[in-house]
């Protein structure tokens, strides 16, 4: 196959490490930001994403004479609307360039018709023009049309050389600056698995897809522990996605609407863990989570050498150890992977995944948290992910008590509530959950997205966490009063927004 040479503004498609090659196209990086070394590389923007990367250039093909090809490696809405937005910027380029040449002979026309010009100044201005690419408005891609249809079938044609993830590749806010700290360097090692979150906030679990791309299953067989608010979304997705499911629940009217889809039935934990090579689970509480362990026909009973076991439970960093220890005592592999998000982002497959433990298993998993989340981290050993989590949810609980008690102290001092709201919504504070949250204030309505009382457990292991090592946490334990308040009022399977009620006391 000829090589065909690139240049900056040429249409291409772009691999990335094992994900399936995208629709881009070859732009000027931003002036200050670092060309790495090696290879010769281009700087890349992506279609449909607000990606850009560095992409080596046997990593690049051109657009065109690939298209047919490179359209039946993926499939997936996500990757159907990128190809769907690069047609149409041909088709705008196309049209701007054909305005662009009749702008330029009616004006060599009336020239030649109405004014004096001699022939050296008409030939001096055609020569400044020709050649010249039509100019664009903005160095940024149109919309994506609405997909049509679904192009699929087997990979053909050219053979992308197997390549690692490159380390190279930056979501362009994380890289506009040469200066490397010590906490940016941290970022850049930490290991991702799932593109950056969609625009849309209000993605329907259907769609999945849509955020996570095309998402090739394992042939693995996995299990899945745990169908409560956050196991049932993570469960649909990983059906949808095309993996090979066994699920078991405490209460077994549960799994009947999974079995429906496909999904097999696992009678007791441990028979689900004998028959699946990855068996993952979702529990509410330390408790339960060894319960579910080290229990009558628990996971340990179904643990032989080669069986892995992936924790997504938020519990104390002591309790994951724990559990990791007797796995691995058994021979089996440990990953513990808590889940940050709420039912919503479960259903929408748009979850935060935070791994600790057997790094191979975390591989592994690969497919399975593209299929649940936006993006994972790998951390290290076991108990990271675990102390990370319950400091993000201590975060959030702070926050969410902060919220409750101003929505209380606006209605006190005789303040709309709706415009505190708004006012909130535009400045720095403005993210969909601050609008979910006070919607739910202001409506009253406390449907649960994320329990109240898992919620009060994460602030009191958070709090716990500090205390081992010596560390003061005022601000949540502040916090974690309200919420015990609230759940004296018998809002613990609410959603955590109820706690307004609990200020209002």
């Amino acid at each position: 196959m000829a090589t065909v040479s690139l240049r900056v503004g040429d249409l291409v498609w772009g691999k990335l490490g094992r994900y399936p090659p995208w629709p881009g196209k070859i732009v000027n990086p931003p002036k200050d930001l670092k060309k790495p070394r090696g290879k010769k590389c281009f700087f890349v923007k992506f279609f449909g994403t607000e990606d850009h990367a560095w992409i080596k250039v046997d990593q690049l093909k051109s657009y065109h004479l690939h298209k047919e090809e490179m359209i039946k490696i993926a499939k997936g809405k996500r990757f159907q609307q990128a190809v769907e937005a690069v047609e149409e910027f041909i088709k705008k380029s196309k049209v701007s360039a054909l305005t662009s040449s009749e702008d330029k002979n009616r004006h060599i026309s009336s020239e030649d018709k109405g004014q004096n010009s001699s022939t050296a100044e008409i030939s001096e201005h055609n020569t400044r023009k020709r050649g010249r690419p039509p100019k664009e408005e903005k160095d940024s891609f149109p919309e994506p049309s609405t997909v049509k249809r679904l192009v699929t079938g087997p990979v053909v044609g050219y053979k992308w050389k197997q390549v690692k993830d490159d380390p190279h590749f930056h979501h362009f806010l994380l890289s506009q600056s040469e200066k490397s700290g010590p906490s940016s360097a941290i970022i850049q090692k930490l290991k991702t698995t799932a593109e950056e979150e969609a625009e849309s906030t209000s993605i329907q679990a259907a769609d999945s897809t849509a955020t996570n791309g095309s998402v090739i299953p394992t042939d693995k067989r996995i299990g899945f522990l745990g169908l409560g608010l956050m196991g049932s979304g993570i469960v649909a997705n990983l059906l949808k996605m095309g993996h090979t499911v066994t699920v078991w629940n405490r209460t077994g009217d549960k799994c009947e609407p999974f079995l429906q889809e496909g999904a097999r039935l696992g009678r007791t934990p441990a028979e689900v863990v004998s028959t699946c090579d990855i068996t993952l689970s979702c529990i509410s509480d330390p408790k339960a989570a060894k319960d579910l362990v080290l229990g009558p026909s628990g996971v340990l009973q179904g643990i032989r050498p080669g069986k892995c076991y992936v924790d997504m439970s938020t519990v104390d960093p002591e309790t994951s150890t724990e559990i990791s220890q007797v796995i691995t005592s058994r021979g089996g592999r440990f990953l513990e992977a808590p889940v940050s998000g709420n039912r919503q982002l479960s259903e929408n497959g748009r979850l935060v995944i935070l791994a600790a433990g057997d790094k191979a298993l975390f591989d592994d998993c690969s497919s399975c948290f593209q299929a649940m989340g936006k993006k994972s981290f790998y951390l290290g050993e076991v108990g990271n992910a675990s102390k990370m989590m319950l400091i993000v949810n201590m975060i959030l609980g702070s926050f969410m008590a902060s919220v409750a008690e101003g929505f209380t102290l606006a209605k006190i001092a005789s303040q709309s509530q709706e415009v505190l709201l708004y006012i909130l919504s535009q400045g720095p504070l403005a993210s969909a959950f601050l609008d979910q949250k006070c919607q739910s204030i202001l409506q009253g309505n406390f449907k649960p997205d994320f329990l109240l009382k898992h919620i009060q457990k994460d602030l009191r292991l958070a709090i716990a966490m500090g205390d081992s090592v010596n560390h003061s946490t005022p601000m949540a334990a502040a916090a974690n009063e309200v919420f015990k308040k609230a759940k004296a009022l018998d809002q613990s399977e609410n959603d955590m927004s109820a706690v307004y009620l609990a200020c209002n006391q």
